[in-house]
């Protein structure tokens, strides 16, 4: 089918093809020396789309990348989008051992990976139950059975396939870590997506075409992807990426690239402040700054709206596409310490254990329900069920709701620690950290730290007349997991604290051991 931007195919790939036709020569991309148009975009993931098809990758097949960000990351993203397949964005922080188990709880059929990561993509490769005959390496050498990523791209033939996306079918399936330590990948529908846009252009100064930020969050995570990165494309905006964050050269480019508005998780925007000759860039184009995943310091916020910047704070979950609550501008002061109200087309209660609704400013779980909400875990009924009683989400975090329906959160799910903005869930360390032979029990807690907002420590109890040094347990966490999830302290302990039920009590231990820093580097 020639391209058509009348046409009704629905789903993220026609949102290019649509900007391509209003405003083709506007730059989406900016990734290095290279500024790429909307033109461009929409071309190359046609081509693109048709490679991925000609190598055998039909609608609904999974489709994983691990990858820096990069043009290439979104190209894919949305090529596979227009073949109505799905996306499988992959943390790069992770162990083999874990990569391999996304690929094969995903049943991905293709695997994409930025060259310098190829010894970790090889390596889960080879990992039990992975079966991937398609496989392109970005940017560097290939070895055999890979193809090279720019090369097969440009023998893809030309002009749109002739794939009707519906809204409501799968698009991405990122990937979240539960109770039970395994991550479980969340659907996300073309829908879902959508309508994550439709709510950021609902809230404060909404996005524009023209709007211009930087993306330096990981885009394997909803933040990095789903705040600034996907809406900006939508409305017709341009976004440079970074594959890593270095305060200095990021405000560089935020100056460089006259960025109107940034997304950055708090401990990044504390960096920001700390770069010695800061009012040296400049800023002033900069209109709107966006915190998230983690509380935002009110030092931090003074800071920027001391430079003439709005600053807002949002709660959101892989689940919600990612965005449920907006601390606005306007009350990101007088509200300090919500995480605000909910996003225009997001229903919000507070209920209790029978979900029933609590009273104003009583402590309750937070359930959530919309269109930005996703479809269910992939090849998880049960769980699904579980999330979705009553059909609301049920996020289990715990707030209360105050008469103005500002939400805040007093205790987070499972227990989770953020740490940098990753999500680290205790159980997954701790089920590591149980296989060692001279552990008895262990609990890993998060506590306060001045640049990562939290870090992971462990309080462990040893088996009788075994030893283990801190630095000894800290690096055989640190050969099966991502360093960020490590604990970068150690406290033993004779028996750890429990309830008359037998359960840990890990807010003693975040009190008992929370005032020390910790001197592991991650």
């Amino acid at each position: 089918m020639d391209d058509d931007p009348h046409g009704r195919v629905a789903g993220l790939g026609h949102w290019v093809s649509r900007r391509a036709f209003l405003s083709g020569d506007a730059v989406v991309l900016v990734d290095g020396d290279r500024r790429m148009t909307y033109t461009s975009f929409d071309e190359r993931t046609n081509r693109l789309a048709r490679v991925f098809r000609d190598l055998g990758v039909e609608r609904g097949d999974r489709v994983a990348a691990l990858m820096v960000n990069s043009a290439e990351f979104l190209e894919t993203m949305f090529a596979v989008a227009k073949l109505g397949a799905v996306f499988v964005p992959i943390n790069f922080r992770l162990s083999a051992p874990e990569v391999s188990y996304l690929l094969a709880d995903s049943g991905a059929v293709a695997f994409l990976w930025s060259a310098h990561l190829g010894e970790l993509a090889r390596a889960a490769l080879v990992g039990d139950g992975v079966q991937v005959p398609v496989r392109l390496v970005v940017g560097g050498e290939t070895s055999g059975g890979e193809a090279d990523f720019e090369q097969a791209l440009a023998s893809g033939e030309p002009g749109r396939l002739d794939v009707d996306v519906a809204g409501a079918d799968l698009c991405c399936l990122p990937y979240t870590s539960g109770t039970t330590g395994r991550p479980k990948g969340a659907m996300l529908t073309h829908d879902n997506l959508m309508w994550n846009v439709i709510n950021n252009l609902s809230v404060g100064r909404g996005m524009r075409e023209g709007d211009r930020t930087v993306t330096v969050a990981p885009l394997f995570h909803m933040g990095g992807l789903g705040v600034h990165t996907l809406p900006l494309i939508y409305v017709g905006g341009t976004v440079t990426l970074l594959p890593s964050f270095d305060p200095a050269q990021t405000l560089a480019t935020m100056a460089r690239e006259r960025v109107t508005m940034q997304f950055l998780v708090p401990a990044m925007w504390a960096a920001l402040m700390a770069v010695p000759d800061f009012d040296s860039y400049d800023l002033s184009a900069l209109e709107l700054a966006v915190c998230g995943a983690a509380p935002c310091p009110m030092p931090v916020i003074e800071y920027f709206q001391g430079k003439g910047v709005s600053f807002q704070e949002g709660y959101g979950l892989t689940e919600t596409a990612p965005g449920a609550t907006l601390l606005d501008a306007a009350h990101v002061k007088e509200k300090s310490g919500t995480i605000g109200r909910a996003l225009f087309h997001v229903q919000l209660r507070i209920v209790d254990e029978a979900d029933r609704d609590v009273a104003t400013d009583t402590v309750g779980e937070v359930i959530v329900r919309g269109p930005n909400v996703f479809a269910g875990y992939w090849n998880k009924p049960e769980a699904t069920a579980e999330a979705f009683r009553g059909g609301w989400f049920h996020t289990g975090d715990l707030g209360r709701m105050d008469a103005d329906g500002f939400v805040t959160l007093v205790d987070r799910k499972k227990d989770m620690i953020i740490s940098g903005g990753e999500n680290v869930y205790p159980i997954e360390v701790e089920q590591v950290l149980y296989r060692h032979d001279a552990i008895r029990e262990v609990a890993v807690v998060g506590v306060p730290h001045e640049k990562w907002g939290e870090t992971p420590i462990a309080v462990v109890a040893l088996h009788a007349d075994a030893q283990a040094t801190a630095d000894e347990l800290i690096g055989y966490a640190r050969e099966r997991l991502a360093h960020f999830k490590c604990p970068t302290r150690v406290e033993y302990v004779s028996e750890l604290p429990r309830n008359a039920t037998g359960k840990v009590l890990k807010t003693t231990l975040r009190k008992d051991y929370g005032g020390q820093e910790s001197a592991v580097t991650r």
